[in-house]
Order: C-alpha cells, then structure tokens, then sequence
C-alpha cells in the first residue's frame, strides 16, 4: 500500500468517523431534548446542516425523532465500513465464494445489520465521553455553558442507577457505574459485530 493511499484512508477514516460522531451527537441532543443554544449545539449544526436539511425533505420524522440524522449517520458508517473496512472485502469474497454476489441483498443487510451495530457502539461512546466530561465538570466548572447539554446527555441513563446507588459524601458515584455498564455494553456489542462478519 502506498504512502498516499495510506493517507487517504487515515483521511477517509478519520473525517469520516468524525462526521458520523457528530451526526450522531445531533440526534441524541434531539431525541433527549438536549438545548442546542449552546457552543457544542451550534458547532454539531453548523457543520451537519448541509447533509440533515436536505434529507429532511426526504426522510420524515417519526414519533418525534429526527430519522434524516440517523438515517444520514448510518448510511456515512455504511459507506466508511464499505470503502475502509478489510473485514468488508473478506467478507465479500466470502459471500462471492458461496455464490452470492457482494452485491446482492444478502451483502447489503450485512454492511447494514453492521452499520447499526457500529452507531450502538458509537453511541455507548458518545454517553462514556458526556459521562466522563460531566463529573470533571462538576468538579472544576459547574456552571460551565456546556453543563445543560451534558445533563440532557446523561440523566436519562443515570435514573435507573441513581434508585439504588445513593451518593457517598457528596459525590454522585452514579457516573461510575454508567461507564461501567456502557463498557459491558460494548465488550457484547464487538463481541455481536465479530460473529456477525464470521458469518
């Protein structure tokens, strides 16, 4: 592989995952009612607008969701798995070699059954990354712009821990435990991604 293909695919990689992350962040900041009057709301639109209006007009929403953002998100995974991904050329060949066409419908489920396991993991990333920034926060700068967002983020996924883990000398373990569970998540989801390419 030569240098400059090297750096394309850093580039590709990179951007890309980048894109998808911020895609993802818009829909979460969405569906969790977080407020986008904020440095990170106006950053993740500005830079996703140009992709999520224009799907909109396409793409309705469901129940209150924004289904363009994460819709536009799992088709920029799918492309960046399709384009990067050697497990994708494998498992194509591998298809080609029990007759199916890489092509084919069969192929087209998989990349898409793996493009939603890759947003969960995404996703579990997203909510251990606000959990960590949250409890710095919490420490160092309370009243930071960015806390009503992170609030948002994260208090959904903190009510079921917080029933049963009472707070120790003034300091939420429930974080702690968040970021736990979130790892288990995704030790089972790369664990579910593995068998799903061994197919």
């Amino acid at each position: 592989m030569s240098a400059l293909t090297q750096i394309a695919n850093l580039l590709i990689d990179t951007l890309g995952t980048l894109f998808v992350y911020l895609l993802l962040l818009r829909f979460h900041m969405q569906w969790l009612r977080a407020p986008f009057r904020n440095p990170i709301g106006e950053f993740v639109t500005g830079l996703t607008n140009w992709l999520v209006l224009p799907a909109r007009r396409i793409i309705p929403g469901l129940f209150g969701l924004d289904l363009a953002t994460l819709i536009t998100a799992m088709m920029s995974i799918s492309t960046i798995q399709a384009v990067m991904s050697v497990e994708m050329l494998i498992m194509a060949a591998l298809m080609a070699l029990h007759g199916m066409q890489s092509g084919s419908g069969g192929a087209i489920a998989l990349i898409a059954v793996l493009a939603v396991v890759e947003l969960l993991r995404m996703s579990l990333y997203l909510l251990i990354g606000a959990a960590i920034v949250q409890a710095l926060l919490s420490f160092m700068a309370p009243y930071s712009p960015v806390a009503p967002l992170l609030n948002a983020l994260t208090a959904p996924f903190y009510r079921p821990f917080r029933r049963f883990i009472p707070t120790v000398g003034n300091i939420d373990l429930t974080p702690l435990f968040l970021v736990l569970v979130a790892e288990i998540a995704l030790i089972m989801l790369g664990a579910l991604a593995r068998e799903i390419t061994a197919l």
